[in-house]
């Protein structure tokens, strides 16, 4: 049996510096393996994740460090491995309709650069549905609904999906079925003019 990871705390982010250290491709990419995972690592292993060398991946998790994101990691036994872990659960930013104009513009990047990562994820599956298993590719979806809501249905309606994805969490499913693998949902509920 897999042990649990520890349970961290969210964070949500209004600071526009903050924000703007997370909008990098590479740290959002090490940020969503250590909360999704829970998992601790040294910046060799984590190069090897995110496509870059150590010192890249190093620098990138001392910036992380700088605004609380990640912390050091207790050693594995040799005390010469530097580990590092997400220090919170999972994140998400909260920038207010009254916030200054530098922190919407913060805000504005970062989902700018967390959207193109997420549309990059579709280009690949796009890309390489010929080699997935018949099974994968049925059980696949992309698409998207026009719905007519209220506020308060939207806030039900996104409540409700948090909570059947929920089980499914990655970093709280300890022991997946055999062939289970890391599925990316990627989820957008908003307004349209």
């Amino acid at each position: 049996m897999t042990e649990r990871p520890v349970e961290q705390r969210p964070m949500m982010i209004s600071d526009p510096q903050v924000m703007r250290a997370l909008a990098h491709p590479a740290r959002l990419e090490i940020m969503e393996h250590l909360t999704t995972t829970g998992a601790a690592v040294t910046a060799t292993e984590c190069a090897e994740i995110v496509g870059l060398s150590p010192s890249a991946v190093s620098y990138h998790l001392r910036e992380l460090a700088k605004f609380g994101l990640v912390e050091q990691a207790p050693s594995r036994g040799d005390a010469r491995e530097r580990l590092w872990r997400s220090s919170v659960g999972s994140w998400g930013v909260e920038v207010g309709q009254d916030a200054p104009p530098e922190a919407r513009a913060a805000q504005e990047t970062l989902i700018e650069v967390y959207a193109a990562r997420d549309m990059a994820r579709v280009r690949d599956w796009a890309r390489r549905t010929g080699d997935e298993p018949k099974e994968w590719y049925d059980a696949a979806q992309y698409g998207g609904a026009a719905l007519m809501l209220t506020a308060e249905e939207l806030t039900a309606l996104n409540e409700a999906v948090r909570a059947l994805m929920k089980p499914y969490r990655r970093r709280e499913r300890v022991d997946p079925p055999e062939g289970a693998r890391p599925v990316m949902v990627h989820y957008a509920a908003l307004p349209m003019d």
